[in-house]
């Protein structure tokens, strides 16, 4: 009776090593989901390169003095957005970022790529722009954290954010030592304190993918003079987008970069 106790425990133990191992060696499959490249866009396309990577822009209003940089969510295609950007920015140059691995970028997702190749795109357009807003989303809401923590950043929008991957993870999956497997652990709550520029915070009223408390914790890291929280009511993940009341606080806050600079 021992015996087979202990040799069920074993396998027991066994199977549940083998369940770590496979999430430590192919978890990036499960944190990112590139798109492919579209044919052609409705905009200027630019390369930047960073580490040796080749990392596709879609550049709009090129012109403008002011600037406005877009990180997106994962699985999002940010072509998509061309033309709702166009007409919300007229007066800004919009700069729409294909992450490494996606959108015909060259190279691999990783959480320290990202945030290099953040850092790169930002660099090359604040020399042509003096005035730069971040908009993230989602995963494009770390990275952009982590941008505007180390940046001089104008203004800064987060669209579903949330603080940290690494919370999350426990969260999801608690059997499992997650501290110790996971790589990208995207610390925004972390690097929030260092935030200098106005921050909105744009969280779906039902976000199922992002808990809504995460997205709150995160806007709480951030100096209470600097942020605005604004919760997008009968939305969801995938759908506050759509809603009127996002286009409204996108369009008002982004805006006021340029009426500010203009007084």
């Amino acid at each position: 009776m021992k015996s087979t106790l202990f040799s069920l425990l074993a396998m027991a133990a066994f199977v549940y090593f083998c369940f770590c191992l496979y999430l430590y060696l192919f978890q990036r499959s499960f944190i990112y989901f590139p798109t492919p490249a579209p044919d052609r866009a409705p905009a200027e396309e630019l390369w930047i390169d960073s580490d040796n990577e080749r990392i596709r822009i879609w550049r709009l209003h090129a012109g403008e003095p002011h600037a406005i940089l877009y990180f997106g969510g994962n699985a999002e295609d940010v072509s998509l957005n061309i033309q709702e950007f166009s007409a919300w920015f007229p007066e800004q140059a919009v700069y729409l970022v294909n992450y490494r691995g996606y959108g015909g970028s060259t190279g691999s997702p990783g959480e320290a790529a990202l945030l290099r190749d953040a850092k790169a795109i930002f660099d090359f357009v604040k020399a042509r722009h003096p005035n730069v807003s971040v908009i993230g989303r989602s995963l494009g809401a770390a990275v952009a954290v982590d941008l505007a923590a180390g940046r001089d950043v104008a203004r800064l929008a987060l669209i579903t954010p949330f603080d940290s991957l690494a919370r999350l993870a426990r969260e999801f999956y608690p059997i499992f030592p997650t501290s110790v497997l996971l790589k990208d652990k995207y610390d925004s709550l972390g690097r929030a304190r260092r935030i200098r520029a106005p921050v909105l915070v744009i969280v779906a009223e039902h976000d199922e993918i992002i808990p809504r408390e995460s997205s709150e914790r995160l806007a709480g890291a951030i100096a209470e003079s600097l942020v605005t929280l604004k919760i997008i009511e009968g939305t969801s993940h995938n759908t506050v987008g759509t809603s009127p009341a996002y286009s409204r606080t996108m369009r008002a806050f982004m805006t006021d970069a340029v009426s500010v600079d203009a007084q």
